[in-house]
This record gives C-alpha cells, structure tokens and sequence, in this order.
C-alpha cells in the first residue's frame, strides 16, 4: 500500500518539522511527499528547497486559499492512500502510517482517522481529541474526526469529489460529512493520537470565524440534503470542554 501525503503552505516554517515526520515514517513500502506552496516570500522558500530530495512533487503558485491547494496536490497523488498534513501539524512518531496501513487492511475501509492532541508553542499539550469508533448518529452531536488524521483511499476522492473551494472555513467539515454520512464511506479507527496540531487554527483565530465557521457547517448539512445541521454547531461547542479537560 502506497501513501501519497500532501502539505499545502504560505509563509510558515513549521513546515519543516512536519516534513521531518513524514520522512521519518517506517513500515510502509513507499511514501510520496507532496507539496503546495501559495507562494512564499519567506525562509519557508529556504526550507522546502533543503528537502529538495525527499519530495515528490512540487508546487509553487498562487492558490486560492488552503483548500484549493489540498485539491491541486490530491489531483497529483498517485498513492494507493492520502493523507493532509498541514504545515503547522505533523505526525507523532515513525510508526503512524504502518498502523493506518494496518488498520485498512485488517478493516478494508474507505477511510481511516485517529486521535490528535493540541500543543502550544513550547510542545505542551493542551487539547486531546479523542475521536471514537464512526457511528452516523454521533454527526447530529457535533462530532467529526480530526481532519489532519483523516485518510482516503484515493478512489474515494475519485468517486466522491474534492474539497468545495466555496467554504472557506469548514471545507474539511463538509467533505467528512459528505463522505462519511451522505455516502456511507466505510471508516476504521486507530485508537491512538496520530498527529500534534499546533493550537489556533483559523476556525478559531476569531468570534467572526467562528461564526462563519459554525454557518458553513449548516450549509454542508443544506447542501448534503441531510436534516439536522441547524442543531449541530451548538453540539460541537458542547463538546469542546471535554476535550481541555481530557488533556489534563
């Protein structure tokens, strides 16, 4: 099983130790890194030309926002499986991609996601996000898996679509959805934390972001033909509480 990873980035180095984790994945017969950059201006050019010989595709261009450039790199994958890791995220040990493989195969989903911790500037975990087995119901609770754990056999992206370029916040929320309850993608959970996310991601860099946020989300339920969405942002705040809590 093949794994293509790509990494949309504008301006931010942190990049480096996200690619520092996906070269250092083992157990896993081939690795494709791909990389979108919107066009830097800063050492995050530098950066990414240091790990010239690791990657496998390489884009520079303008973009029209992150999600356009997770759909220009998944249209390069050529992996049996992707995955999104964004520059500010990275994996948590050498042994991620082996246990993803492990569980499709032992499984034979469409889909695999795991647990994923916030870390703030010093590595400090702030946040745990503890996904859970896939039930449809827990969507009308609010629930979503992390998206920087989420892979897909690449056929789904085939089969299913892309990223709507339209939302600019939930994009991810809605493909998710999309997938997992409107389509009935089969998904596999690996209990265990896959991915370190740096804590503020634009969703939550502001109350008008969440806002928007929150009304992108009732719009993917709208636009999915599925009843219920009006419910769901007031879940998701529910549930963010227990995720602090659970990281003490």
């Amino acid at each position: 099983m093949e794994f293509s990873i790509v990494t949309p980035v504008y301006n931010d180095p942190r990049i480096e130790r996200a690619l520092d984790s996906v070269v250092g994945q083992t157990g896993v017969s081939n690795v494709e890194i791909i990389v979108v950059d919107g066009g830097s201006t800063d050492k995050t050019v530098e950066i990414v030309r240091s790990y010239e010989d690791d990657l496998d595709v390489l884009i520079r261009e303008p973009d029209d926002g992150i999600y356009d450039a997770m759909n220009k790199g998944i249209r390069r994958a050529t992996g049996d499986v992707v995955g999104v890791l964004n520059a500010d995220d990275r994996y948590t040990d050498g042994s991620v991609l082996a246990d993803v493989e492990n569980r499709l195969r032992e499984t034979g989903a469409d889909v695999c996601y795991g647990d994923l911790v916030y870390v703030d500037a010093e590595d400090a975990i702030v946040r745990y996000w503890q996904s859970g087995d896939f039930r449809p119901r827990r969507f009308y609770l609010g629930w979503m898996p992390p998206h920087p754990t989420f892979f897909v056999r690449n056929e789904v992206y085939e089969r299913y679509g892309l990223y709507d370029i339209g939302y600019r916040i939930a994009a991810d929320y809605e493909l998710m959805l999309r997938y997992l309850l409107k389509e009935d993608v089969t998904a596999a959970y690996v209990d265990r934390t896959l991915v370190r996310m740096a804590s503020g991601g634009e969703s939550n860099q502001s109350l008008r972001n969440v806002a928007r946020a929150n009304r992108e989300v009732v719009r993917a339920w709208r636009e999915n033909s599925l009843a219920g969405g009006w419910f769901v942002p007031f879940f998701k705040l529910l549930r963010k509480p227990f995720q602090f809590t659970a990281a003490r």
